[in-house]
């Protein structure tokens, strides 16, 4: 293939074997199943190699599934963001790290709650640009679902206790607009625009 680049193939087979290659690479390059292979591969070895173990990382197959309304949209952000919360590494979803729901819940101001869960790491992580949640008309893309409803779905489907998963939100702990510190009233006259957010 260097010969190929720099032009310096003369015989026609070799000529042939290499423009067939590079039809193989063009087609990886259109191909999602070759994009997972390799990102899962890549990934694979490190977390092996930080465990010190071989054999296989992940469980199955990638799967890809068209999410065609907001319920479906909905639900896959739940899904997502209580991850943490059913493996039993978080115990509320504002402190489950690299998830939507904490740069959310962090983005919403200096309180404790949200910055409890490994702030130092928080703040040297970059910040991804998230689709807000809201019902505005003036949004050039208005959500069914506000935040402060998202909030509630998710703190409601966290407590949840499911048999095949190991955790869920502590039925003692509070709901998350209180444990976010927040005022409800002013959230919701904050998320329509109308004020600033109050914090208890």
């Amino acid at each position: 293939m260097e010969r190929y680049r720099r032009n310096e193939v003369t015989a026609e087979a070799e000529r042939e074997q290499a423009e067939a290659v590079i039809q193989a690479w063009r087609r990886r390059l259109c191909d999602v199943s070759w994009f997972m292979r390799g990102l899962n591969e890549h990934l694979a070895r490190r977390a092996n190699e930080e465990d010190g173990c071989k054999g296989r990382f992940w469980e199955g197959r990638f799967k890809s599934q068209a999410l065609l309304d907001e319920a479906a949209v909905l639900t896959c952000m739940s899904y997502v963001d209580l991850n943490p919360v059913r493996a039993g590494v978080a115990d509320t979803p504002e402190e489950s790290d690299f998830t939507s729901i904490q740069q959310r819940t962090q983005e919403l101001g200096d309180n404790a709650s949200s910055q409890q869960s490994a702030p130092e790491q928080a703040a040297d992580r970059p910040k991804i640009a998230l689709t807000p949640l809201n019902t505005e008309d003036t949004d050039p893309h208005p959500n069914a679902f506000g935040f402060a409803d998202y909030l509630e779905l998710l703190d409601w489907t966290g407590r949840a206790v499911r048999d095949d998963k190991r955790g869920a939100i502590d039925s003692g702990i509070p709901p998350i607009l209180e444990r976010l510190g927040l005022d409800p009233e002013g959230f919701l006259n904050q998320a329509a625009g109308r004020t600033r957010l109050e914090h208890r």
